[in-house]
């Protein structure tokens, strides 16, 4: 099994680029439509994908480095999105590899933490590769520009980067900017 690769956005191939619609369609297609690389279902994209598996992709998260408001501070993330393994190579915990390379990606970057939003149902997966889970209310752009608030329910998990997550600010998130 080789490594994940760690690949700027701006230097995927047509054919990383061609593996990473395989495998998003498969998932998400009927629901969502055809992935966009540089706009995925309305999310912020990443700039910086992490893959495992070329032919076919079976795993794929990615990171944008953004600065974010956490209070009163500037905080600089690495929000993440896109965390999908293929349905014939999950079990095979390459999902903690994706994330274990992204988040060396995200200390590269400087970025201090990881940040995400995740649906209830994966949370404990977040949390054995390492996440941990906060309870902010978080400010976003929707897909019209317009400034939102995300419901307080939903799970907001956040990683160590070049920081360690105990060291999170108290306060509102602002993301200045659409999710991950």
């Amino acid at each position: 099994m080789s490594d994940p690769r760690c690949i700027p956005h701006d230097h995927l191939s047509p054919s990383d680029v061609s593996g990473l619609r395989t495998l998003f369609d498969a998932e998400y297609r009927r629901s969502h439509g055809e992935w966009d690389p540089d706009a995925p279902y309305g999310y912020a994209p990443a700039d910086v994908h992490v893959i495992d598996g070329d032919d076919p992709v079976l795993a794929h998260v990615g990171f944008q480095r953004r600065a974010i408001t956490v209070g009163d501070r500037t905080v600089v993330v690495g929000g993440t999105g896109g965390m999908l393994v293929a349905p014939s190579a999950r079990g095979a915990r390459r999902g903690e590899r994706v994330l274990r390379e992204l988040r060396a990606a995200m200390i590269d970057a400087d970025a201090e933490f990881g940040y995400l939003g995740c649906a209830p149902s994966v949370v404990p997966f977040y949390e054995r590769a390492g996440w941990v889970r906060i309870s902010p209310t978080e400010y976003h752009d929707d897909l019209a520009g317009r400034r939102v608030r995300e419901r307080d329910d939903s799970p907001i998990m956040i990683c160590s980067a070049s920081r360690d997550a105990s060291e999170w600010p108290e306060g509102d998130v602002d993301l200045h900017g659409r999710p991950w």
